[in-house]
């Protein structure tokens, strides 16, 4: 990753933080997507499309194979994206070139370690993801013993992180998370791979939440099995700061490219789903 020569993108320093531009009572909206899965060239619109329809954040994955924590939905998605040529620099190139253009999206980059930058002295990974343009970094898989050297590098590199943990963590894992959190905490609502229908327990996502608060200065998103705007209302209603939808719109690109339709068609419908309000959860506040 290192290694590559992207276009560099002025950094969007003056910028306010994550899922800043919320209503009172209303969560921020990060959606998930492989890069190359709808194709890298479909990238400037998929991104346009997202900023146009009031989604916050695009966490874009450099897409590797095999992932432990996916189901298959985007298991699928990132070998298709593999298959078309995606490489991390080719994506650092797409992500410089779009990101200038872009208003109220974010893009956080998920970057997985093993297969993307093991070996790699991290500071260079830093330094790349950063002047691609890119606003946070989610470095998956790292080892613990590199965890230190990690922030370290992203502090030089003035690179937002994005941190994670489980609603069941530890509490050493949890502050952790809180402390090293400048993008926003990804909290992983249950167990399990990406995709999978268990149902979190409220009372368990409320006391991280609580927990995650007490430390953190950044915003809380929680991800994994949120699919509807049901789902959303949900964790409105226990005070996340935002949600994190993946395998849910991932499967609507999967649809569209089967049947043979446009996916950044396909997913803009699915945006204003998440969106729009519903008679059983009223909007608490307009999104801006």
């Amino acid at each position: 990753m290192p290694d590559a020569m992207p276009v560099t993108a002025p950094r969007p320093d003056a910028r306010p933080g994550f899922f800043a531009g919320r209503s009172p009572g209303r969560a921020g909206l990060a959606v998930f997507a492989n890069a190359g899965d709808p194709p890298l060239a479909a990238l400037p619109e998929f991104t346009a499309m997202l900023d146009e329809n009031g989604v916050d954040c695009l966490e874009l994955a450099v897409p590797f194979p095999g992932s432990v924590t996916d189901g298959p939905v985007i298991r699928r998605s990132a070998d298709r994206a593999l298959a078309g040529g995606v490489t991390p620099d080719s994506v650092l190139d797409a992500v410089a070139a779009v990101r200038p253009g872009l208003r109220r999206l974010r893009i956080a980059l998920l970057v997985d370690w093993s297969h993307s930058v093991k070996g790699t002295d991290l500071g260079d990974v830093a330094r790349s993801v950063a002047d691609a343009g890119c606003d946070a970094l989610l470095l998956h898989g790292l080892p613990p013993r590199l965890r230190a050297a990690h922030y370290a590098a992203a502090r030089a590199a003035k690179l937002p992180l994005v941190t994670t943990c489980y609603a069941v963590s530890d509490p050493q894992t949890v502050s952790e998370a809180a402390r090293h959190a400048s993008a926003y905490v990804y909290l992983v609502a249950h167990y399990g791979r990406s995709g999978t229908s268990a149902a979190a327990d409220p009372h368990r996502l409320a006391a991280a939440l609580t927990a995650l608060r007490a430390e953190a200065t950044a915003p809380v998103a929680v991800g994994f099995g949120i699919r509807t705007r049901a789902d959303i209302a949900a964790l409105e209603d226990l005070g996340a700061d935002a949600a994190v939808v993946g395998s849910a719109g991932v499967a609507r690109i999967e649809q569209a490219l089967t049947e043979g339709r446009d996916p950044v068609e396909e997913f803009a419908s699915f945006v204003r789903e998440l969106l729009r309000p519903s008679p059983e959860h009223p909007a608490k506040g307009n999104p801006s």
